[in-house]
């Protein structure tokens, strides 16, 4: 029997997928799993008997990644899932930018309605006036999930689309369609779009890469929309570009209290994957992941360890080990379960930097003693047995 937490409130849907074996519990010290979306987790003292954390999202930030690497703590996240519901807040967004729609919106509810106000409409219209998207050229930087989904819907739109990541995956290539120009310099995107969407993750080289520099590179009424993480952008120089027309339209899903205030811009509050649909697939998809984790050892998704899949756990008993990447260490894992007399019918090795993951399938069950024995050798994290029906910890 497992137990979860959860910490956000995570789609029922999703919880179904647990079933009968697991239990909800709203006490830290007694969760096996903890499933969150936005609730910050830095600061937040780890229990012990900790195994996973999976986030119904695709962004980590508010979970200690680093500390749970160290702790042998695998991190989960649901990539994709909210790909089609951020998607079509990015298209609404650029159209937005493009017709002065909630201009006309907000004049008519601001006027006397009386006999004459489609008179009054038709003379006002012109002030409201925009621009079509069709032919006009969007760039996207990032081309993951939701970067491709985005771009091949403006494609069908009529728009020409760039394409720039020096790190796409051949699943996503894959999707991308035909009509997609892959451009191998950013630099061609902000000299050539009247349009440019952010769709990276927020790291280290991505923090503020939409800077001053990257601004002044851009067309002359440049729209620019961030739907992935707020600070890919340097506000201040946003900011400064939306004063001195160098920007027509700055559309965000991010309300800073400066940006918010900045002329010619379109804020939301974060409604990216705030649709029904959205959570209900993060939250299963989070949920089928830490399941496959806790029965079979399984990772899927994990930010922070590398994907190992045996498939269902059918011996006696399967072994996780979790450790650091340092050569010549599985010998002393297998030998010390050879020394109990315990035979080994499958094993997988895989490692992601500094961290490695070590499963075995073993023909009987071992004694703790064995299992403490592994657990004080150097660089290991955590060991756990996973029992072949699925029950084991």
């Amino acid at each position: 029997m497992y137990s979860y937490l959860c910490l956000n409130p995570i789609a029922e849907i999703g919880l179904r997928e647990f079933g009968g074996r697991y239990t909800e519990t709203s006490d830290p010290e007694a969760a096996d799993v903890v499933l969150v979306r936005s609730a910050k987790m830095h600061g937040m003292e780890l229990p012990e008997r900790l195994l996973a954390i999976g986030r119904a999202g695709a962004g980590v930030n508010n979970i200690p990644v680093d500390e749970c690497s160290e702790r042998g703590i695998v991190v989960f996240n649901t990539p994709g899932a909210n790909a089609n519901g951020v998607k079509e807040l990015v298209i609404a967004g650029m159209l937005l930018a493009s017709r002065d729609i909630i201009g006309g919106i907000e004049w008519t509810r601001e006027q006397e309605m009386t006999d004459d106000i489609q008179k009054r409409a038709e003379k006002q219209k012109k002030q409201f006036a925009g621009t079509e998207i069709a032919g006009k050229k969007l760039g996207i930087i990032g081309l993951g999930a939701i970067g491709v989904m985005v771009a091949n819907t403006a494609a069908a739109l009529g728009m020409e689309v760039y394409g720039y990541d020096p790190y796409v995956t051949l699943a996503s290539a894959w999707h991308l369609s035909s009509d997609i120009r892959y451009v191998r310099d950013v630099d061609d995107i902000y000299r050539e779009c009247d349009y440019i969407s952010i769709h990276v993750p927020l790291n280290d080289s991505t923090r503020a890469m939409i800077d001053e520099d990257a601004v002044s590179r851009m067309k002359d009424g440049v729209v620019l929309l961030n739907f992935a993480r707020d600070p890919l952008v340097d506000e201040y120089a946003v900011i400064n570009a939306l004063n001195s027309g160098k920007m027509k339209k700055y559309v965000t899903d991010f309300v800073t209290p400066d940006i918010a205030q900045a002329p010619n811009t379109l804020v939301t509050p974060h409604l990216g994957a705030s649709t029904r649909e959205s959570e209900d697939k993060c939250a299963v998809m989070a949920v089928r992941e830490l399941r496959d984790f806790l029965e079979n050892g399984t990772i899927k998704n994990s930010v922070n360890y590398p994907s190992c899949d045996m498939g269902k756990c059918t011996a006696a008993a399967r072994v996780a080990v979790y450790h650091r990447n340092i050569p010549n260490t599985i010998t002393k894992y297998t030998g010390v379960v050879s020394k109990a007399g315990v035979n080994i019918s499958n094993m997988v090795n895989v490692s992601r930097g500094e961290y490695s993951y070590t499963l075995m399938d073993i023909e009987s069950v071992i004694g703790e003693d064995v299992l403490r024995e592994m657990r004080q050798m150097d660089g290991v994290f955590r060991v756990r047995l996973i029992q072949g029906a699925g029950s084991g910890r």
